[in-house]
């Protein structure tokens, strides 16, 4: 046992930071796509926390009621749909309002100044 893996590191390498990160980062990506509040994206990735925790129960024998391990997944997740999420918005701010907004960094924008 680890402080961020149940049984076996490659289960986690594979099932929650290949898999579930990634399906969160499209997750996010869709929220900010669809224009939706942040806090809508923190609901969902609990949601995907309780089925990513269940297909480690399922599959891998990992124990399904651990909230230790629900948290430290569900955090992982939330890093990767904010990822995803930031990334897209600060996409549409600048391109959508380009005479507005200017690209500071992959992940910020700031406004133009005249």
């Amino acid at each position: 046992m680890s402080l961020i893996y149940e049984n076996s590191f490659w289960v986690f390498l594979v099932l929650t930071i290949i898999a579930g990160g990634g399906a969160a980062y499209m997750g996010g990506r869709s929220l900010a796509l669809g224009w939706k509040p942040l806090s809508l994206l923190v609901i969902y990735m609990m949601i995907f926390g309780a089925g990513l925790r269940f297909i480690h129960f399922a599959l891998f024998q990992d124990t399904l009621s651990s909230l230790y391990y629900y948290i430290i997944q569900t955090l992982i997740i939330i890093g990767f749909a904010l990822l995803g999420y930031r990334m897209t918005r600060t996409s549409q701010m600048t391109e959508q309002y380009p005479w507005l907004y200017e690209r500071t960094g992959p992940l910020t924008w700031r406004a133009k100044s005249n």
